[in-house]
């Protein structure tokens, strides 16, 4: 137990979220519990991670965890460990909202995406028919995030962009997607800044500099390609292909990366499979199940078209593997699935009370402290 790597977990407490300020210590060793100096409060060890609560030890809890976001099917992990389909079903739902937080903690930070491929999944649940849409990084192959709706709109496509945007630098972006007409508009919509001017009324609202579209329009016939279209809607064609060269190195205008990440998720979630007979009952443990599949994707993964060579001496060469996490500089290593299910996601800082008046001294002396 190592007091300077977590922190006071109590909301109310001014250093709620703060590590190695020097307020935490040991409770008690038998029971892995430690105390907050400042606020009173204990918590256990496993407090913010995946295992809290759990009666199962955390070698059992990982190992099937890293079943189920491979593909493991439910049904063959509860005869392999004897365990009851509730509990198999009720991790799942804990790892995929913790892998939430971690998502959104390290990939919804601004960078500069150069090209971005979005496309959506058609998804059959019990009794509905839903659609899953989602986007990839393609030169780091970096999972940006998914959303789930009951119908292929503009609403689906809107709330999809939003989480690419937060993942957005205002730079030059490229954006290929299918034929579907909702992403124009919802690109165009939300790919935009607030001028203020310090009149009254909605400011002007500006789009980004940069912002290139193209769409691969697929003919069939017989269940059968026969024809690809490729159209530049925004952007002119050599803007288009600079950007394309310098994410891919060759190749034209493509959706190949993103059709590629939904054959690895039709892989490891069973009710992605075509005409599979298992199916999602409720849209949330699709959703978690996303989440849980996407982040161990990106940080516990590596990724074939990733690795790197290094030059060793006598002209020799070592491949070194990388996951899309390190590609894309959010992490130096590949992570375990148990380190990412105990990865301990930042609170934010205490904000003091408000009150009428000017602040007492003590709230000033907690701010001076915990504050700054």
């Amino acid at each position: 137990m190592d007091p300077q790597t977590v922190f006071c977990h109590n909301k109310d407490c001014p250093a709620s979220g703060q590590v190695g300020k020097g307020n935490i210590g040991v409770f008690s060793q038998k029971d892995h519990r430690y105390i907050c100096h400042e606020c009173g409060k204990t918590f256990s060890e496993t407090k913010g991670t995946a295992f809290y609560r759990l009666r199962k030890g955390a070698e059992l809890v990982t190992l099937v965890v890293t079943l189920l976001a491979y593909g493991c099917p439910v049904q063959a992990i509860v005869m392999a460990f004897g365990l009851d389909e509730r509990t198999v079903l009720s991790w799942q739902e804990r790892a995929g909202v913790h892998c939430e937080k971690v998502h959104a903690h390290f990939v919804e930070q601004q960078r500069d995406l150069i090209q971005v491929q979005a496309d959506e999944i058609r998804v059959k649940i019990q009794g509905a028919i839903v659609w899953m849409a989602m986007a990839i990084q393609v030169s780091t192959r970096l999972w940006l995030g998914g959303v789930i709706s009951a119908g292929r709109d503009t609403a689906l496509i809107t709330a999809l962009m939003q989480k690419v945007r937060a993942c957005a630098l205002c730079r030059p972006l490229l954006f290929c997607m299918d034929g579907c007409q909702a992403y124009i508009h919802a690109i165009r919509t939300v790919f935009r800044e607030a001028i203020r001017t310090g009149k009254g009324g909605r400011p002007h609202l500006r789009p980004w500099d940069g912002i290139l579209m193209a769409q691969v329009i697929k003919q069939y016939a017989c269940k059968r390609v026969v024809n690809i279209e490729r159209r530049v809607v925004q952007g002119t064609a050599e803007q288009v292909q600079a950007l394309v060269q310098q994410t891919q190195g060759s190749g034209t205008i493509n959706t190949a990366y993103i059709e590629r990440l939904n054959a690895t998720f039709r892989a490891r979630i069973f009710a992605l499979v075509r005409r599979g007979r298992a199916l999602v009952r409720q849209m949330p443990t699709l959703h978690t199940s996303m989440y849980l599949v996407g982040t161990v994707y990106n940080f516990c993964a590596d990724h074939s078209s990733l690795r790197i060579a290094i030059s060793l001496p006598n002209g020799r060469r070592r491949w070194v593997s990388r996951t899309p996490a390190i590609a894309a500089g959010l992490t130096d290593h590949r992570w375990t699935v148990e380190e990412l299910l105990s990865f301990l996601v930042p609170l934010p800082r205490w904000t003091p009370p408000k009150h009428r008046g000017r602040p007492s001294k003590a709230t000033k002396a907690l701010v001076e402290r915990w504050c700054t």
